[in-house]
């Protein structure tokens, strides 16, 4: 009797109550198919770009451009939720645990609509109801999509180990670029399988208040993790090291979201940031052209500062760089034991290679796979500009109203550029399908795609995965494949390592684990990991 009182208790806490919104007619709005890669909606559209990029117009207040975003992306936002739910099965394989997570972060985020804009509710609300009924079991689909938003910004705080990934952007003005201008580069390193950064959305947004806006996402998501708005104001956003939150908070994604549609100078980003509590610890890079500078906004769950340059540059990694946070001990045991010191130091010399810059030299900036002094630090490593994990990379060129996406993979794919002058003039009602980028502008494909390496890094990506997996039989034959296939990655001599110790055969395990140790390691927690097993090697076979 006690345990179903409690449950009803708790579920009555927990629950999530839906926004009451006025009119709720656009549930009615149909998608017309005009052509088979253009569908349109009152007020805006959806087509398929021959690039691979997913391009999506929505405008109208919150509740309209929720609906419209998920009746016109609804394949997507399906396949994203059931991607999403697949990656968490994986990681937690125990239905058991997986129940207990449910009501954990149910009962975390219980307060969660009070940490988000009324505006927003409704655009997570509208786009919500295009969610699958399969993952009800979970909770109700806004119950879903709300909390989603907070995925992000849960997990990296409840990391317990140091970032197994790491973001890195830059920004340039003046004499540092070839014409002058702002132009400002960034690689998303956010993987949670390659599934997930298949389908990319680049969506521009024409609100009922504020600035029109575009961002690149994914299927069911309204926050923003690289944007740009009409006056030229530019945002992408950086994890840095955090402590546990204690509670609710407003989203980051949803942050820059506000920033990108109500802000034009850093000034007025940086007075929105002070508004918001947030979950975690992050940089927030603003390019604007009004102010014909970049500045950083450093914000952690409970004090915030702006980091500028007297320089015609700036550099954004993981870790702060202003006043408000040089002495915080998360920030300096960051910068000591995380990779996040190390790229930001590889990107200054990348900068200085090149008197000044244009947009090509950004993406080159951006593809750059080897560590500090050009060394060969192996495919994939974290250490490195390009980790090859990258959900995109963006360029933006704010005066120009000018933004570039990656294509994939990765970011060695080409870029493909968009005008938002013309995409939010001529191309606002879209009736034809025809290409709204400009070919002009387009960044060809890295070479690295069409070399034999990539297509090693490829089968290192392959070999892993089958070595990783239970019951896995190594040959020798195999074991010799691997190591080729990435040989100055030390997650090669890593993997193989744990194969062996797994097995008991401690002295092939220590053996790879010595070598691991030799190669260019991301993290301190590295070493120490390879250290504790080559000791347990060490004692295993004292004991045989």
């Amino acid at each position: 009797m006690f345990a179903l009182g409690f449950t009803a208790y708790f579920i009555s806490v927990v629950k999530i109550d839906t926004p009451i919104v006025a009119d709720v007619s656009a549930l009615e709005w149909e998608v017309e198919e005009l052509t088979p890669g253009l569908t349109k909606i009152k007020g805006g559209w959806f087509r398929s770009s021959s690039s691979g990029l997913f391009e999506m117009f929505v405008s109208g207040n919150a509740f309209e451009r929720g609906v419209s975003n998920g009746k016109l992306a609804e394949k997507l936002v399906v396949r994203q939720e059931e991607i999403f739910v697949a990656q968490i099965r994986r990681i937690v394989p125990s239905e058991t645990y997986l129940k207990f997570l449910k009501y954990l972060v149910g009962w975390f985020n219980k307060e969660l609509p009070n940490h988000v804009p009324k505006e927003q509710l409704e655009e997570i609300y509208g786009v919500s109801q295009t969610f699958s009924d399969d993952f009800d079991f979970i909770a109700p689909k806004y119950m879903r999509c709300l909390n989603y938003h907070a995925a992000h910004d849960i997990g990296h705080a409840l990391q317990d180990r140091n970032f197994t990934v790491g973001c890195t952007s830059f920004s340039a003005w003046d004499a540092k670029t070839k014409d002058g201008s702002i132009l400002v580069g960034r690689n998303f390193d956010f993987y949670i399988g390659d599934e997930f950064a298949e389908d990319k959305i680049v969506n521009f947004v024409s609100p009922d208040s504020g600035y029109k806006l575009m961002f690149v996402t994914w299927g069911g998501f309204t926050g923003a993790v690289s944007g740009m708005n009409e006056t030229g104001l530019s945002v992408t956003i950086n994890a840095s090291k955090s402590d546990y939150p204690t509670g609710a908070a407003t989203p980051i994604a949803l942050v820059a979201k506000e920033i990108l549609q109500y802000a034009s100078t850093i000034e007025e980003a940086y007075a929105i940031a002070r508004t918001r509590e947030t979950f975690v610890s992050e940089s927030i890079m603003v390019a604007s052209a009004n102010d014909r500078r970049t500045a950083i906004i450093e914000k952690s769950p409970t004090k915030i500062g702006l980091h500028s340059t007297d320089n015609n540059y700036i550099i954004c990694a993981n870790n702060f760089q202003s006043d408000t946070f040089k002495n915080d001990s998360l920030n300096i045991k960051n910068i000591r034991t995380s990779s996040s010191q190390y790229r930001y130091n590889r990107m200054d010399e990348l900068i200085h290679k090149n008197p000044a810059i244009d947009y090509t030299e950004v993406a080159a900036i951006l593809r750059d796979r080897y560590g500090k002094n050009d060394e060969v630090i192996g495919n994939g490593n974290e250490k490195a500009m390009n980790q090859l994990i990258a959900h995109h990379a963006v360029i933006f060129k704010p005066e120009q109203r000018l933004v570039w996406v990656s294509v994939g993979p990765y970011q060695i794919g080409k870029f493909v550029c968009y005008d938002l002058n013309s995409v939010f003039g001529q191309h606002a009602d879209l009736s034809a399908d025809v290409e709204i980028s400009v070919d002009s502008l387009e960044i060809p494909a890295d070479d690295f795609i069409f070399t034999e390496e990539y297509e090693k890094f490829e089968r290192f990506r392959t070999l892993r995965n089958e070595i990783t997996s239970e019951d896995y039989k190594l040959t020798q034959e195999v074991e010799g494949e691997f190591i080729e296939s990435n040989p100055y990655y030390y997650l090669t001599y890593y993997t193989l390592g744990d194969y062996y110790f797994e097995k008991e055969e401690f002295n092939s395990a220590k053996t790879f684990y010595n070598q691991a140790l030799k190669k260019v390691l991301p993290v301190t927690q590295e070493r120490d990991y390879l250290n504790s097993r080559i000791e347990k090697c060490n004692k295993n076979l004292i004991k045989k």
